[in-house]
C-alpha cells in the first residue's frame, strides 16, 4: 500500500466532525485517505465532500474541501491518498 500527499487540514469543526482540507492533489468520493500527524493516525474512505456547502463528487489541486472524518484532527495534519 502506497500513498501520495493529498493536502493538509486547515480547520476542524468538532461539533460536526468535519475537516477542511487544502488540496495539493485531486481526490474523489470513494478514495481511501490517511490522516497522519499531531497524535492522529487513521485511514478512512471519502464518503462525501463539499465546497462552499455544495456536495461534490471530485475536487482538484488548490481546492478547499470539507470532509466528514471519523476522528478529531488538528490543523496542519497531513492527508494522503492511498493507492493499493
Amino acid at each position: 500500500m502506497t500513498g501520495t500527499r493529498l493536502g493538509e487540514v486547515s480547520h476542524f469543526y468538532d461539533r460536526i466532525s468535519v475537516a477542511v482540507i487544502t488540496l495539493t492533489d485531486s481526490v474523489k468520493v470513494g478514495d481511501k485517505v490517511h490522516f497522519l500527524g499531531h497524535g492522529v493516525d487513521f485511514e478512512q474512505e471519502v464518503s462525501s465532500m463539499q465546497i462552499e456547502h455544495e456536495a461534490i463528487e471530485s475536487a482538484k489541486k488548490g481546492d478547499q474541501v470539507a470532509m466528514k472524518v471519523l476522528k478529531p484532527v488538528k490543523p496542519h495534519t497531513a492527508v494522503f491518498k492511498i493507492s493499493e
